[in-house]
């Protein structure tokens, strides 16, 4: 582990949203897709835990972690994107609205005797892939996912078991998802990424008001809205969906925004950093070990929420993934432990580093962190690489 472990910090001055592009994460938009996924067997609000021992250790007020390890059987969150994303795509095809009637009308013999078998495909390193297997598997359909190289094999065969054709590919992650696209075009199929570009987001905008289920639970379960959000980003999809429903729901009372990736795929943390009005890229080798954020080209349908709502971007090393999932794994006092991957538990990790590594204090200070503080987490996967995680808890 590094001596001085990589911690960069873009405080973003007075973001202003724009409020049309708060109308896809709108209170409305939101109830919508809750609906939705409510009508699916197996949906259950995620936990939303409070860890009193550790804020009180941290110098904070509370510290609520909403644990989406538990979400639909899948270790992770993704399922409500894609569900949602293919949920739309056969609605359209049918010619129904999609509602909390959606899942029962699309899985009927007349409803899958009018679509055929539709393949769906899709680029991913882990959990984005399971969720949309799993979503084409319930709804009678076929799918195939690539994987960028450097994939754990767990995460492969997890994809697997959902009915999926899946591959580790010699590709970093956007040229997994450019192979992808290619392969759609080529055999017919669907693609459902949770990434955009010009001229295909409608499908990532329904896969971020699938992610909105997520926060709609959450205000449902919070006493107050919470002063300060840390939330980890990839492509920026969750994201942006995230806290562009807490920033439509509670106005000038949302939270403190802070966006986290890592140090080797930090897209979006340049592109704030550079404030030039372009998309800047990261490419090549992304070999953070926080393998679900290694996505190096940001989702326009999310940027376009971001600038407006984001208060900080951080890039920063893998340190900071490790310290939360111990931090989250071996609780404090009566603390539940939440057992969190590499890319659920790095904002974990970044706040404890806010609250008490000394070269922090300015950032600590100019974000408004103290004793007062109501800080929202999100563990956005389980144990998805179970050897890693059994072995970084055992790290003393």
């Amino acid at each position: 582990m590094d001596a001085m472990p990589v911690f960069q910090f873009h405080l973003v001055s007075a973001p202003k949203a724009d409020p049309k592009t708060l109308a896809l994460t709108s209170p409305e938009a939101t109830d919508a897709a809750h609906r939705f996924h409510r009508s699916i067997e197996g949906y259950t609000p995620t936990p939303l835990v409070s860890l009193p021992a550790q804020a009180a250790r941290l110098g904070i007020g509370s510290l609520w972690v909403k644990d989406e390890s538990h979400r639909f059987g899948l270790n992770a969150f993704k399922g409500l994107g894609g569900s949602c994303a293919i949920a739309a795509y056969l609605c359209q095809e049918l010619g129904i609205p999609v509602d909390e009637h959606s899942f029962a009308a699309l899985t009927t013999p007349e409803a899958k005797a009018r679509l055929g078998r539709k393949t769906f495909v899709t680029a991913t390193d882990g959990n984005h892939g399971r969720g949309v297997a799993w979503a084409a598997r319930i709804f009678g359909h076929d799918s195939v996912v690539y994987m960028p190289r450097g994939s754990a094999q767990e995460r492969l065969e997890n994809i697997r078991a959902q009915g999926a054709q899946a591959e580790i590919t010699d590709l970093n992650y956007d040229d997994a998802v450019r192979l992808a696209n290619s392969m759609a075009q080529e055999k017919g199929w669907i693609l459902i990424q949770d990434t955009a570009w010009e001229g295909y987001e409608d499908i990532p905008t329904h896969i971020m008001q699938g992610y909105t289920t997520l926060a709609w639970e959450i205000a449902r379960e919070l006493p107050e809205p919470p002063t300060h959000l840390f939330l980890q980003a990839g492509v920026g999809s969750v994201a942006g969906a995230v806290a562009g429903y807490f920033a439509a729901l509670w106005g000038d009372r949302r939270p403190v925004t802070v966006i986290v990736e890592p140090d080797r795929a930090d897209c979006l943390y340049r592109t704030a950093r550079a404030d030039d009005g372009r998309l800047h890229f990261v490419t090549g080798d992304m070999d953070s070990m926080m393998a679900g954020l290694c996505c190096g080209e940001p989702c326009t349908v999310s940027w376009d929420i971001l600038k407006g709502v984001a208060d900080g971007f951080v890039s920063c090393g893998d340190h900071y993934a490790v310290r939360g999932m111990q931090l989250l794994g071996k609780p404090l006092g009566n603390d539940p432990a939440v057992v969190s991957g590499e890319s659920g538990a790095v904002t974990a990790g970044v706040l404890e580093g806010l609250m008490t590594e000394d070269r922090l204090a300015g950032f600590r200070e100019k974000l408004g962190l103290d004793k007062s503080s109501r800080v929202l987490l999100i563990s956005t996967e389980g144990d998805t690489d179970r050897e890693n995680y059994r072995r970084i808890l055992a790290m003393e």
